[in-house]
């Protein structure tokens, strides 16, 4: 069995992960990431907005859909596709395509995001990876805001999680 860092290699002028241990076991962790119902507890950061519709299709080609509402109300639409699904152990999806492997074209910064997890003990290591075209693409999330709302989302997750228990 290869460990989750030999999975891909990340490249800091490219990349970020944002690594957590989450004292919950993996399938709770799994169901809280995988779930629409669960999505929209800890997607958006709260202070900022909420999640207004949440789908997601567990197969390669699939949708992944997490539409948000922010503070004014105004619905921004998240939809891009599934690449991968190891249940229990990752979930790959990239915002440069649209469901079933259709061509994307929006006017935002395009990721692909990995989420993987690992039992470790009783609990979960759990890493969420965002992995972008260029440097300029990963200034610019992480000037935007998108780094931070990120970390903020995944603490929610966590918070989640444990709140599953």
């Amino acid at each position: 069995m290869t460990t989750m860092t030999e999975r891909f290699t990340i490249d800091p002028k490219l990349d970020f992960a944002i690594e957590r241990f989450i004292d919950a076991p993996v399938r709770i962790v799994w169901e809280a990431l995988t779930k629409p119902e669960h999505l929209k507890e800890w997607y958006m950061p709260k202070a900022w907005g909420r999640v207004a519709r949440a789908e997601l299709d567990l197969r390669p080609g699939g949708v992944i859909r997490i539409d948000i509402a922010v503070g004014d109300g105004r619905e921004v639409p998240n939809l891009g596709c599934v690449l991968d699904v190891v249940p229990m152990e990752r979930l790959v999806w990239t915002s440069m395509l649209f469901p079933d492997y259709r061509p994307a074209v929006f006017d935002d910064i395009p990721i692909t995001a990995i989420m993987m997890m690992e039992s470790v003990g009783t609990g979960t290591r759990y890493v969420f990876t965002a992995l972008h075209r260029n440097e300029a693409d990963l200034e610019t999330n992480k000037t935007s805001g998108f780094y931070q709302g990120t970390e903020i989302a995944v603490d929610q997750f966590v918070q989640h999680v444990l709140a599953m228990k």
